[in-house]
């Protein structure tokens, strides 16, 4: 199993600094959602990888969760200021989905959507190199729905609201289209390093 420990390439367990207008949360996990919380069981759960695509496929949870595993030790920061340290993830890394698809080589962007209906946006390139997962677990036990549960994505570089819980699948596009928090005047990207907070940050 591939452990990435931060997208950084280092431990924070020391975390020398907190991204600008963050505060270190500690042992909390604030829940926060934009949508009531579904009841999904794995069972139910399934996966899709379509749009710019050479094969657009969907996974089972028995189907996600047989690939290579991997685990996230690192950090996590959210937009409403708080950050996590030290947190670890287990699932699957994205780039095993979209090498499983192929993705056409005008998909620039993507849009990730949830089994509730909410979608964020992300570019392409930061979903790929080892930068985004499907995560299963947190800290070694099931995802937990408030979290996500049974899986979300997980983009631990960017500001949270992009790895959208409750994942359904990934559309590949060849252009930016706003996810539900871009739609309402967030930052397209969303780099807690450089406070991208809101759109014409």
């Amino acid at each position: 199993m591939n452990v990435t420990r931060g997208f950084a390439g280092r431990s924070r367990a020391r975390h020398p600094g907190l991204p600008p207008g963050q505060y270190d949360a500690g042992a909390d996990w604030p829940v926060l959602s934009a949508e009531v919380t579904p009841d999904l069981t794995p069972e139910e759960w399934t996966f899709r990888v379509d749009g710019l695509v050479a094969e657009e496929r969907t996974w089972t949870w028995a189907e996600a969760r047989a690939l290579p595993g991997s685990v996230y030790e690192g950090d996590i920061h959210c937009v409403t200021s708080w950050s996590k340290f030290g947190v670890r993830f287990g699932g699957v890394s994205l780039d095993v989905f979209l090498d499983a698809v192929r993705p056409d080589p005008a998909a620039t962007h993507a849009v990730a959507y949830a089994h509730t209906g909410y979608t964020s946006s992300l570019p392409l390139a930061d979903l790929r190199g080892g930068r985004a997962w499907i995560a299963f677990t947190y800290d070694g036990a099931p995802l937990a729905p408030e979290h996500g549960g049974p899986a979300r994505l997980l983009v631990p570089h960017l500001y949270f609201w992009k790895s959208a819980k409750w994942i359904a699948g990934i559309r590949l596009l060849d252009h930016d289209e706003p996810g539900f928090w871009e739609q309402n005047g967030y930052h397209a990207r969303g780099n807690p390093w450089e406070e991208q907070r809101y759109s014409g940050d």
